[in-house]
């Protein structure tokens, strides 16, 4: 059942005529009633949702989203361009992570309201944390939420061994940065943050972190720039202090397990679920490794024409993935 607010929500949003904000309170309803295990009524909102999108679509053209500008030249093999769905309340996080998330998008919403008293709201945002436990994800949220496309900064392409040039080429992407609104998100960031005293860096990666501190600080474009590593300690000290926000995410614990499980088997009956047990058992594990071990037990199950899952079959699945996560972390690197 929506909450108070919820319900407030989308009765104002219906007012002013709203229908982002309309839909995005919705889907974060049909979310809800996933994690309480309702998954037919989650589905059926869902459709609904969908069905009132390509309604209104159809109806008013103005209505229709703003279609990506998609990079040009050279800028095509540096950023992968997108306008992703995904909302806020798709994602499992601890309280204070999603307080984080939630300011972020209520200023950039209100960011004329508040450039007119002479402040800036928060853009440069640094997560850091353990793989797959949704950082990436985040930077398609807050596209998503804000209903910008994100733009996914290619470090492979970025980083060359020519002497100047990848400096060149991060010059490039500011320079989009500043001329076309998006969220930009620099993944793996450690490739190009590292300590400038670290005994293997070279002068060129040097120069790189140079450039890119003074051209991060004096950025002043109306995106969002979002960084992203799983090797904090591995970044200069001198990073930090030019993001806005440095948002720390973290392996979920059972509460949060049990409800990423619940959410990605939304849809699919499982039957007499111990929840307790599946948590214990997937203790540990990252959000993506949650997620893997969910779609590993749907499609072992539709392939055997099965349309119910058992906790048997999730523990199966959860324990191996505990297995291939011991497995790469004691394997030696070559």
């Amino acid at each position: 059942m929506a909450s108070a607010d919820q319900l407030k929500a989308l009765l104002k949003s219906h007012i002013d005529g709203d229908d982002g904000h309309f839909y995005a309170v919705a889907m974060q309803v049909a979310a809800h009633e996933a994690k309480l295990g309702h998954g037919k009524l989650a589905e059926d909102l869902r459709s609904m949702i969908d069905a009132g999108k390509v309604h209104r679509s159809a109806v008013s053209i103005e209505k229709r989203p703003t279609p990506i500008i998609q990079p040009r030249g050279e800028m095509t093999t540096l950023l992968d361009a997108s306008y992703p769905k995904a909302r806020l309340a798709e994602i499992v996080l601890d309280i204070t992570t999603e307080e984080h998330l939630q300011r972020i998008i209520k200023e950039q919403r209100h960011f004329a309201k508040i450039q007119a008293h002479g402040l800036s709201p928060r853009r440069k945002i640094l997560l850091v944390g353990p793989p797959g436990t949704g950082k990436t994800l985040t930077a398609s949220v807050l596209a998503g939420e804000l209903g910008i496309p994100l733009f996914v900064v290619r470090l492979d392409a970025l980083i060359t061994k020519f002497m100047g040039e990848t400096a060149a080429k991060l010059r490039q992407v500011f320079d989009s940065i500043a001329s076309v609104r998006g969220v930009y998100f620099f993944d793996e960031f450690d490739a190009i943050g590292a300590q400038r005293g670290f005994v293997n860096d070279v002068g060129e990666i040097r120069r790189v972190l140079n450039s890119f501190l003074q051209m991060l600080e004096r950025d002043e474009s109306n995106s969002v720039i979002i960084a992203a590593t799983n090797h904090p300690q591995a970044l200069d000290y001198a990073l930090f202090r030019r993001f806005d926000d440095v948002i720390e995410y973290g392996l979920p614990n059972r509460t949060q397990i049990i409800e990423v499980l619940k959410f990605k088997l939304s849809g699919f009956k499982i039957v007499k679920p111990v929840w307790a047990s599946l948590a214990e058992i997937a203790e540990g594990l990252s959000h993506a490794e949650l997620t893997r071990a969910v779609q590993d037990a749907i499609k072992d199950a539709v392939i055997h024409d099965r349309n119910t899952l058992t906790s048997a079959d999730l523990k199966k699945m959860l324990r191996e993935r505990q297995i291939m996560k011991q497995r790469k972390i004691f394997t030696p690197e070559t």
